[in-house]
């Protein structure tokens, strides 16, 4: 077994080494799945996009109708100790809210004080192997719950996603729901959010049912006006993501990188074809930018 390490959590009002922090068996988190968490990247220990983030989990905790304390001033300080006492600089933050103890039963009960937890860890770049020669994807159909919209701590459908690329050694499940008509269509990959390029304009799927309104979603809206980069929230057919020019994911630890290789196939055309494409290099760059400026 995996020791836990000793660095520094929080866990209901309580600051605690990680490996000293206990939840109840009884926790609906732990029996259900039943809670929200964020992850939020952490740059040179200041945090980025941190009131989208939380905006996130603020509306994720709303559908779930999980009633926690949500002040933004009380969440930065809690979340500054932990980040302050990691060793390494550059971190992946995470915080979760369960709706708390409570008899197993699938009723939601009244009136349970939540359980909130945040810890923190190394953050983990994608290699300078991996920025000049993109990544590897594998399809799979979307047999995940039908409520992507909530960034839910119910991620068995994302785990199992993972492990059908992990098995053919990719890094990446790309998924494709078939349950409407045209399709199979885009909609996510199983911890990223996917893109297509055609003709130099970035498209991907709107947020929906299907697809976690995630937060490179607006601020790729932002680089691509930065850069004079064409964008557009539509349907995407399974068509549009084998002919693309350029694939790419996003996501808090992934930041943006080029996909090369789907199902053993290369992507894009002609001398581009497998190699990472112009519209990837300009908003790699831009989201540097954006990181150096938007961090607090």
């Amino acid at each position: 077994m995996t020791a836990l390490p000793d660095t520094l959590c929080y866990l209901d009002g309580e600051f605690l080494p990680l490996n000293q922090a206990k939840v109840s068996v009884m926790d609906r988190g732990f029996l259900f799945g039943d809670g929200a968490y964020e992850s939020i990247p952490v740059y040179g220990r200041r945090m980025f996009r941190f009131d989208d983030h939380m905006a996130r989990f603020e509306r994720s905790l709303g559908k779930l109708e999980i009633e926690a304390d949500l002040d933004r001033e009380a969440w930065l300080s809690r979340l500054r100790k932990v980040i302050a006492a990691f060793p390494a600089a550059d971190q992946l933050v995470y915080l979760q809210v369960t709706r708390g103890v409570a008899p197993r039963s699938h009723l939601m009960p009244l009136g349970l004080r939540p359980t909130v937890f945040v810890t923190t860890s190394e953050r983990l770049f994608p290699t300078p192997a991996q920025r000049v020669q993109g990544l590897a994807c594998i399809t799979a159909r979307d047999f995940r719950w039908q409520r992507g919209d909530i960034k839910s701590t119910s991620l068995l459908g994302n785990v199992l996603a993972r492990k059908i690329s992990a098995d053919q050694d990719a890094d990446e499940t790309i998924l494709l729901h078939d349950d409407v008509p045209g399709g199979p269509w885009l909609t996510e990959g199983a911890s990223s959010n996917v893109w297509v390029v055609h003709e130099g304009a970035l498209l991907g799927p709107a947020p929906g049912d299907h697809v976690l309104a995630g937060v490179r979603i607006e601020l790729l809206r932002e680089l691509c006006e930065e850069t004079g980069t064409a964008f557009n929230l539509r349907p995407v057919s399974e068509a549009d993501v084998r002919s693309a020019d350029e694939v790419l994911l996003s996501s808090a630890s992934k930041e943006i990188i080029a996909v090369t290789r789907i199902d053993g196939e290369q992507v894009g055309h002609g001398a581009l074809r497998g190699r990472p494409g112009p519209v990837y290099a300009r908003l790699h760059e831009a989201y540097q930018r954006a990181i150096r400026s938007q961090s607090i």
